[in-house]
């Protein structure tokens, strides 16, 4: 683990807990600039060296940014776009917004420019403060179209000597800009954040559209530090907790995480070099605290198998026998189960010097204490991989309209098949129609100047509507079974839950995404994606040439690896009562990855699946018809605007469906 200089081990200090009386952002800051000084508030790793800002220097340049903003005309209530990779300049912004009452909006760093046109004019962003030339490039395309917009902030100077608009203004300058306002209106500031209420807008956050337009979800200070001071007693945090923050900030779920959480509980956040370097960071940081999406997890335990058949037969045999004993005792060893003998206990120890302790340590999460997962469902095999090997990894439940946290589970309860039962404040009730509805202080104000939309997501009593379908069990845990919307019945009237039977299909570490079809239908059909990296190192290590992933997608030497993976599934669903009618009897491996550039995914990664069977009805026509091959040409979008075609003949493939045991559901 790196430190930086002048910091200490963490475990060698004092546990400082955190008091509850600040009650917005601005105030968070300075509370924990009077109460922890001198303790490491953000760390940024910059040509390989941490760079730490204690929270004095924090409040500070907080103080100093706000006073520029306040230079650059702007005022309480206006918007403020803030786009880029997790960067401590970025947070700043947010909080120096949030000390005048302006109100921060993070955008997707990915995103294209049309896509955050549309953000630009809803909510008419007045100042917009970006990371680097790309992100300024993007601002310079859209803005004539942006009347409201008057300046354009960047922190990374590279690549801009010669751009010569008059509002584009260095992240230096604007701080400079700041000190001047400071020296002349000293008081502005803090006049200004004491008069910030926590009924106030602290943020807005736009939805990632999966069937429309992106709303504008607006959350107060109140909301979402309610919700930070619950998880906070929930899980015993402290100001000693490290953090690596990682994932983009306009996601509710990063934001949350390292930005709310952060300012309540005062831990330390650290910001990578780049997504590139993330592994290497996690190594250096070692975080207690992590927090990373089912599409993270996958990746990191594709890496792990990648590695694992490149190692000798041995070694394999090991990790194989290893791993079996894992998934026998290995959760309830963390869940200290007394139940486990000594036997199993003794031999997991070995276990865990020779394999599982290594394993942590290669993935970066020797010092986890507690990790979280979130923004979708995820497949209860990768859920007990980890537990397994003694992670402390649980399931939250929650969305932006609910400041994320709903459901969290608590030690010594923590299931694959729920996301534990709602946190402090919050409660719940399921409809009729099998919708969870909820009420929390942790609920949004409003949808921006949406209020027929505001409107329809509550019930007429007061309660949201989630849109995820699912039960209370009778240990008072919450089972989601999927988007309500998505979760129908076969022809026969057997129930069908395509994220189930998709993320139970992604555990295998050649198939990065799935899109299940079955509605209506007398079988499922499903379209599949597969890992690059992981089944092109399979297809070298057969001898198998390949040129990109359009040609190693259609050979049929892919094709089987994939079968296998289907009918493995096939042979589970088989003994779900409930499920067992869902078992994939078709499918195709697609010529292409299914990408947000080409509205495919949303910018969180999620299906948008109405709009893939609309775009790829061709394909799933060709599927339930029972075809032996369909060609297609498929028009694709490139991260510069332009545009091309795919086009490929595609194989359409049968696999084994296995009779269901269908007794226990009588």
């Amino acid at each position: 683990m790196i430190l930086a200089e002048g910091d200490t081990v963490a475990q060698n200090l004092p546990t400082q807990r955190i008091p509850a009386e600040p009650d917005t952002f601005p105030a968070l800051v300075l509370h924990h600039a009077r109460v922890r000084g001198e303790r490491p508030a953000m760390r940024e790793k910059d040509l390989g060296i941490w760079q730490t800002s204690t929270w004095s220097q924090l409040a500070r340049q907080m103080h100093e940014l706000a006073s520029g903003l306040a230079a650059l005309g702007v005022q309480a209530g206006q918007h403020i776009a803030i786009v880029g990779e997790n960067r401590p300049r970025l947070y700043l912004s947010m909080m120096a917004a949030q000390c005048i009452g302006a109100i921060p909006v993070p955008l997707y760093q990915d995103a294209i420019a049309a896509e955050m046109l549309y953000v630009f004019q809803d909510a008419e962003i007045r100042v917009a403060i970006v990371e680097d030339q790309e992100q300024v490039d993007k601002m310079l395309e859209i803005a004539e179209d942006c009347p409201a917009l008057r300046y354009l902030v960047y922190d990374d100077p590279r690549g801009l000597r010669n751009y010569t608009k008059e509002n584009l203004l260095a992240f230096d300058r604007l701080l400079e800009r700041g000190r001047e306002h400071a020296a002349r209106h000293p008081a502005y500031v803090d006049d200004a954040i004491a008069a910030v209420k926590p009924g106030d807008t602290a943020a807005m956050f736009y939805t990632s559209g999966t069937t429309g337009k992106p709303k504008g979800v607006v959350l107060t200070h109140h909301a979402l530090i309610d919700r930070g001071l619950a998880i906070q007693e929930l899980e015993n945090l402290t100001d000693r907790e490290e953090v690596l923050a990682y994932l983009p900030p306009a996601w509710i779920g990063q934001n949350m995480f390292s930005y709310t959480q952060f300012l309540v509980t005062g831990f330390t956040v650290n910001h990578p070099e780049s997504p590139s370097t993330v592994s290497i960071d996690m190594h250096d940081i070692g975080p207690t605290y992590y927090f990373a999406p089912p599409r993270v997890l996958e990746g990191l335990l594709t890496h792990v198998m990648i590695r694992m058949e490149d190692a000798s037969a041995l070694k394999r045999k090991l990790f194989h026998s290893f791993m079996g004993l894992a998934r026998r005792v290995g959760v309830r060893i963390l869940d200290k189960d007394p139940a486990v003998g000594a036997w199993d206990r003794f031999k997991y120890g070995i276990g865990n010097m020779v394999m599982y302790g290594p394993l942590r340590n290669a993935l970066g999460m020797s010092r986890v204490r507690v990790a979280y997962t979130a923004g979708e469902a995820i497949g209860p095999d990768l859920f007990v991989f980890y537990r397994s090997i003694g992670i402390n990894l649980k399931q939250l439940y929650g969305s932006t309209e609910t400041s994320v946290f709903v459901c969290v589970q608590a030690d010594g309860h923590v299931r694959a098949d729920t996301v534990g039962p709602p946190v402090k404040g919050v409660e719940i009730r399921v409809a009729e129609n099998g919708e969870i509805q909820v009420k929390s202080p942790g609920l949004f104000k409003e949808y921006y100047r949406n209020p027929e939309a505001t409107a329809e997501s509550y019930t007429a009593d007061g309660w949201y509507h989630t849109g995820d379908a699912g039960y209370l069990d009778a240990d008072g845990q919450l089972k989601i079974i999927d988007r309500a919307k998505d979760v129908g019945k076969l022809a026969d009237g057997s129930l069908f839950a395509p994220k189930y039977i998709e993320n139970k299909l992604k555990f295998f570490q050649y198939i990065k995404e799935v899109v299940a079809f079955g509605a209506g239908k007398t079988q499922v059909c499903a379209f599949i994606n597969i890992d690059l990296e992981a089944v092109g190192n399979w297809a070298e290590r057969q001898g198998l040439p390949y040129a990109g992933y359009t040609d190693l997608a259609q050979k049929p030497e892919v094709y089987e690896l994939i079968r296998k993976c289907v009918e493995e599934v096939n042979a589970d669903l088989a003994s779900d009562p409930k499920l067992c009618g869902s078992q994939v009897s078709r499918f195709l491996v697609l010529h292409k990855e299914l990408d947000p550039d080409d509205d495919e995914l949303t910018r969180t990664r999620k299906v948008r699946r109405a709009f893939i069977a609309q775009k790829y009805d061709i394909l799933v026509e060709a599927l339930f018809q029972g075809k032996a091959r369909q060609f297609i040409e498929t028009e694709v979008k490139f991260e510069d605007g332009r545009k091309g075609t795919i086009s490929a003949d595609l194989k359409l493939a049968d696999a084994k469906v296995f009779p269901g045991n269908t007794k226990k559901a009588a």
